[in-house]
């Protein structure tokens, strides 16, 4: 091992291919797109999921049965045990939880799951709860406050 090898180690970013610049190159020639065909021509994408003319695999499998991909709500997440990081007394809700940096966000509704322990007295303000994550925070001398999909407050939350 020597300086060379340490250093080229840490280098961030790969040297880029340097096309057209004889044999010795290895990208001479052909410039690395083969001889005739569609890729060796100039101007030419291929869409994602293109296998050469052959059936590609999203039309040869078939579909059946239920999906609801299209009907899915997305939440943007939080555990229990990431909020022990704000002090007592404080009110918990998506923007505050974004502020801090505790997750990115996925939607503008909230869900807050019941993973960890909670050693804080607070008041969390979210679009959803697991039964789990109520429970901590109640037993916890918090309350749970439920909204709706607007961020307007809904039915109280039962234990």
């Amino acid at each position: 091992m020597d300086l060379k090898t340490v250093t080229a180690k840490g280098v961030r970013y790969e040297d880029r291919r340097r096309i057209g610049r004889g044999p010795g190159s290895g990208l001479g020639k052909t410039s690395g797109r083969g001889h005739k065909g569609w890729g060796q021509r100039s101007g030419t994408s291929r869409r994602p999921g293109y296998e050469g003319g052959q059936m590609p695999i999203y039309r040869r499998v078939p579909k059946r049965g239920f999906t609801n991909a299209r009907f899915r709500t997305d939440f943007t997440v939080i555990n229990v045990d990431d909020l022990n990081g704000f002090p007592d007394g404080s009110t918990i809700e998506l923007a505050t939880v974004l502020e801090q940096g505790l997750t990115s966000r996925v939607s503008n509704l909230f869900k807050v799951l019941g993973n960890g322990k909670l050693e804080r007295k607070l008041v969390v303000r979210a679009q959803k709860f697991t039964k789990s994550a109520s429970e901590k925070i109640q037993a916890a001398g918090g309350s749970v406050v439920l909204l709706d999909d607007q961020g307007r407050e809904a039915a109280p939350a039962q234990a």
